[in-house]
């Protein structure tokens, strides 16, 4: 296969099912190695109103609904760094290329890029803004669309827009880098990014402070945790299980990262010290955190307002066999759920309520993100009738059902 300009494009065929929803038979991938090679599949895609899985590095195919195509378009080989100017903090990347490659990269500068989403750290840079994929540093620092400035996507008619830095061409009405991150791919394919740095800071330390025993002084510590003279960069209630796993004791902890200048991390950890029991943990934890979700089984975050936490993790508690940890800030419980029990069985998440917003990160077909408030689905179609009004991209993995697809 060629595109019109003469480029030979990569196909490959799997006599295999594929897990993600694609029907018996043979999946057929097309590999794209520029951005030019996007626009030629997605253009004959269209043009044949054959839906397209988006695939990049593979560490996101279990999260979201099952996706209804027969092809994949694998923009994993769009790789690479782009532009780098570390006296304006801002890098631009392809949307390809790995968080830990471009971790190594600023390292050299004494910057990084602190996206920190949970999972592989080998997953790239396009597939963390699709997904809008954050960490325990994202009530501090920013989620994926405060760090991202420009953003390049290609719509499902295969046209190429872009928004914010470097921008060549855009779409007058719509702000692109926030419609395109966190879109799941339904708009259009993203192929180029450029996003803000940060720094290292001079101090940079990780502790962890024991919780409370009793389950009902769980909000009082949390009363206290806010009103503290503390600016963490994380903070994360981690259940025994989870602190086990992390060699943190088998009790639950807080485990808090303060950076900064050094006489500031001095007097935050101070002021911790005057709530519990704190000893040091390894800067490592927190990579340890993000790299040990589990290869089967299921991922679930459950969220309601900050001020509901205690009652989400007091929710948490009452599963046996499940690790948890939430973030204080934020008012998100993530539950791992061992393989062999399903998001069907009653007992999991039977302790939370019915109106707790509840997100698969990592399931099973049949699991994904549950759907989205009906003023949000609609304005949601909208902006698809505008940027894939075939809905070939990704088609089904926001949960739409099959009298919306086209």
């Amino acid at each position: 296969m060629r595109d019109r300009d003469g480029t030979e494009l990569e196909l490959q065929t799997r006599d295999m099912m594929d897990r993600e929803g694609v029907p018996d038979g043979t999946t057929v991938t097309m590999k794209a190695r520029s951005e030019r090679d996007v626009r030629e599949i997605i253009r004959e895609a269209h043009d044949g109103a054959a839906p397209l899985r988006i695939v990049g590095s593979g560490t996101w195919l279990r999260g979201g609904h099952p996706v209804d195509a027969g092809r994949r378009l694998d923009v994993s080989g769009l790789t690479g760094i782009v532009e780098y100017v570390p006296g304006d903090l801002t890098l631009t990347a392809r949307a390809g290329t790995s968080l830990a490659e471009l971790g190594d990269a600023t390292a050299a500068h004494h910057q990084w890029l602190p996206l920190d989403p949970f999972g592989d750290p080998r997953g790239s840079l396009g597939a963390t803004l699709a997904t809008a994929s954050c960490g325990p540093l994202g009530s501090s620092i920013g989620q994926p669309r405060d760090l991202t400035v420009g953003l390049t996507f290609v719509t499902g008619e295969g046209q190429a827009v872009q928004g914010g830095g470097r921008v060549v061409k855009n779409v007058a009405g719509f702000d692109l880098v926030r419609l395109g991150i966190g879109a799941w791919g339904t708009l259009g394919v993203l192929t180029e990014a450029t996003v803000r740095l940060r720094a290292r800071p001079e101090a940079d330390e990780t502790l962890a402070l024991a919780l409370p025993a009793e389950p009902d002084r769980l909000a009082d510590f949390l009363t206290s945790l806010r009103q503290a003279a503390i600016d963490p960069l994380c903070a994360e209630l981690l259940n025994g299980a989870l602190a086990t796993r992390l060699s943190l004791g088998d009790g639950e902890v807080l485990l808090v990262r303060l950076a900064g200048n050094p006489v500031a991390v001095h007097h935050q950890r101070d002021v911790l010290a005057r709530l519990g029991d704190l000893n040091e943990a390894p800067g490592t934890t927190w990579t340890k955190l993000r790299e040990s979700d589990p290869r089967d089984g299921l991922v679930v975050r459950m969220s309601r307002k900050p001020s509901e936490l205690p009652r989400l993790w007091a929710a948490a508690r009452t599963i046996t066999s499940v690790e948890a940890h939430a973030t204080v800030t934020r008012g998100i419980v993530r539950l791992r759920i061992p393989d062999g029990l399903t998001i069907a069985d009653a007992d999991p998440l039977a302790a939370f309520d019915e109106d707790d917003a509840r997100i698969i990160e990592q399931g099973r077909a049949g699991d994904g993100v549950m759907p989205s408030p009906a003023g949000v689905g609609e304005l949601a179609e909208r902006l698809r009738l505008a940027f894939d009004p075939l809905r070939i991209l990704n088609r089904g993995i926001l949960g739409e059902s099959p009298h919306d697809r086209g």
